[in-house]
């Protein structure tokens, strides 16, 4: 079994830091951080995650590839959809999104390169089980 909460220690520090959740390829919740939002933070990375499958079907039919991020930014915040690259088999079992709300004074540059590395390292332990 992943050990999400260490996982996802290093992006609970980022400055900023809000909520997470971890999504499998089908947009079910692996993991979710919503301790301190006050919010649901399952059914917004639901939401998101469906977005991002649509914006993605958008951009295959313009020619584009996949996409692997979605970054929404308000007054109030951001919010990212990060997706791993996973395995190419079939099934796309390692294949995860990591969603991320952090505040408007948080470390974006950080997040991002924190939520990559993360989206990485769970995918690769999900090819072993």
């Amino acid at each position: 079994m992943i050990d999400f909460d260490t996982k996802m220690k290093k992006l609970r520090s980022v400055h900023g830091y809000i909520g997470s959740a971890v999504l499998n390829y089908s947009g079910e919740t692996l993991y979710i951080d919503e301790e301190n939002t006050g919010t649901d933070i399952g059914f917004a990375a639901a939401i998101f995650n469906d977005s991002f499958r649509s914006i993605n079907e958008a951009s295959l039919d313009i020619g584009f590839s996949d996409i692997s991020s979605l970054e929404t930014k308000t007054e109030d915040g951001h919010v990212f959809l990060m997706q791993s690259a996973g395995t190419q088999d079939e099934d796309n079992f390692s294949k995860i999104d990591i969603f991320c709300i952090l505040r408007d004074d948080g470390n974006i540059a950080l997040a991002k390169m924190v939520l990559q590395k993360s989206a990485k390292a769970i995918s690769e332990e999900l090819e072993h089980i």
